[in-house]
């Protein structure tokens, strides 16, 4: 049994980093001692000459994590574009072993990782690697982050699909609303993706106009399936 979980999305902007937030600050609420970890990031603001990975900043604040920031995410990119293309431009050399040594570190400390990657499953990391083989390789099962707009059932479908051919398990799909937008398709996606989507749906998380850790917290624990995960973890610690 895994002892962690790949957050993915089925685009970029889709909210993985909130949803992510929301699950460690509940796990840590319930008595886990959860790591986090964001491998690559890419369109990191810089600051006095430094690249701040916020996405990772905010996953180690909400998790109290005392792990170094470059162990949590051992590569910034400034360039918002896919790891690869952001470290090609700036001339950076993504390796993964380097990655891996980071991850084994973090488990080896925690009862479980989370794992938020960049983008989606078919964003390239380094070469012909994919956030996909990241997932595979470390045998994470994922939760699939998808935003409550018109085409997700399509970007869903598709994300499902990739990993049913990489065999890489699925817990379930979260539906993040990233704007008070309320038509036709953003009340008919949930139904809709019950229906299409060969996977648990485990919850569609209203729109927040402002991040504050409790509220994120709140969010996630009222409106998502969190038993569903909770229990993966409590099984891979007996």
């Amino acid at each position: 049994m895994a002892k962690g979980l790949f957050i993915t999305g089925t685009d970029t902007g889709v909210g993985k980093t909130w949803v992510g937030a929301g699950l460690i600050a509940l796990f840590k609420e319930r008595g886990f001692d959860m790591g986090v970890m964001k491998p690559v990031e890419s369109g990191c603001r810089r600051e006095n000459g430094c690249l701040i990975p916020e996405d990772a900043t905010l996953l180690k604040e909400m998790a109290s994590s005392e792990d170094e920031l470059e162990i949590i995410n051992p590569y910034a990119l400034e360039h918002a574009l896919a790891p690869a293309l952001a470290a090609e431009r700036e001339g950076v050399e993504i390796r993964l072993e380097v990655i891996k040594r980071a991850y084994d570190l973090l488990t080896s400390r925690h009862d479980g990782v989370i794992v938020e990657g960049a983008g989606g499953l078919l964003a390239p990391l380094a070469g012909d690697y994919f956030m996909a083989d990241l997932a595979k390789e470390w045998g994470l099962p994922l939760l699939i982050v998808t935003g409550a707009k018109l085409g997700i059932i399509n970007h869903t479908l598709l994300t499902l699909y990739c990993a049913q051919q990489r065999e890489i398990p699925v817990i379930g799909i979260v539906m993040n609303h990233t704007t008070d937008l309320k038509g036709l398709a953003e009340s008919l996606n949930p139904a809709a993706l019950k229906r299409w989507a060969k996977a648990p749906f485990l919850g569609t998380i209203p729109f927040l106009p402002s991040f504050t850790k409790e509220a994120v917290k709140t969010a996630v624990e009222m409106n998502m399936n969190f038993e569903t995960i909770e229990s993966l973890f409590r099984r891979s610690r007996e």
